[in-house]
């Protein structure tokens, strides 16, 4: 089960699904609030109701303890999903919650998205033109991604409609919490971080990550931004799929100074000074 991020929708993993069908059946559900997603019955939503609903979908799906691979928010609901006891094996890519609460990392990334969503109500009429050049699809998804030019200029407009259409995103951006330790810790759990992130920085959250959960498997994804299946489809297919333990992969990355790191080093991160 593929959980995306915070104003996404389900249809971010469209480019990636392709690359996993082969070694699992594959869900990608919208979360609650989120552009064609359940309709929220309690406000002010947090947290808990998003985990809540997702369980509910593996109710009526059947599933008992699936593969989850989440990005951001996704990534977080997943891991809570675990400490329920509800998944097999957990991929979070760059995921929401790890920060200090109080502290100016946990505030700067609410401020970053609701600058994102501004800047996308302000050129949401000239979206259709902006889009329609390569540069004019990196410059619009330059927040999230590298190359924003990998996506058509229709996936541009129909991942600027998703962020508009959250209903949900004032409610989680005035809420104070964060991701607290799963004890015992959920087997499986791959920290799976974007390099180039610029919502959720390798530096500072992801090395609060390393902190809070020495026990999971904390790989760098080279080259990519804080949504990777826009920049790197195939990468983030092959990190989830060695994340499950259907095939196994190294994947490639390369440190800072541009010196390739071994598939051991990268599932260590010790190549990547972020504490």
């Amino acid at each position: 089960m593929l959980l995306h991020g915070i104003t996404m929708s389900g249809r971010v993993w469209d480019r990636t699904i392709p690359f996993l069908k082969a070694h699992h059946q594959v869900l990608a559900p919208t979360l609650m609030g989120h552009h064609g997603g359940a309709t929220p019955v309690e406000r002010p939503v947090r947290l808990r109701h998003l985990v809540d609903d997702i369980e509910r979908i593996l109710d009526q799906s059947e599933l008992d303890r699936p593969h989850f691979a989440g990005n951001s928010l996704g990534g977080w609901i997943a891991l809570e999903l675990a400490g329920r006891g509800r998944a097999s094996s957990v991929c979070a890519l760059s995921p929401a919650g790890f920060w200090s609460i109080g502290t100016r990392p946990q505030l700067e990334p609410p401020t970053r998205l609701k600058r994102v969503i501004r800047e996308a109500r302000r050129a949401h009429r000239v979206l259709p033109f902006v889009a329609r050049s390569k540069l004019g699809r990196r410059r619009a998804l330059r927040s999230v991604a590298v190359h924003g030019e990998n996506l058509t200029a229709a996936e541009v407009i129909r991942t600027t409609t998703d962020l508009l259409e959250c209903v949900v995103a004032p409610d989680l951006f005035g809420s104070t919490e964060r991701f607290e330790d799963l004890h015992p810790p959920p087997p499986r759990v791959t920290l799976a971080w974007a390099e180039k992130d610029r919502i959720l920085p390798l530096h500072v959250n992801g090395a609060i990550a390393r902190r809070r959960m020495p026990s999971a498997q904390f790989i760098v994804l080279p080259g990519v931004g804080h949504v990777p299946m826009i920049d790197d489809p195939q990468l983030v297919a092959r990190t989830i799929l060695e994340s499950t333990g259907a095939t196994e992969v190294h994947v490639a990355a390369h440190s800072p100074t541009g010196e390739a790191i071994s598939a051991g080093a990268l599932k260590t991160g010790r190549d990547f000074d972020i504490s």
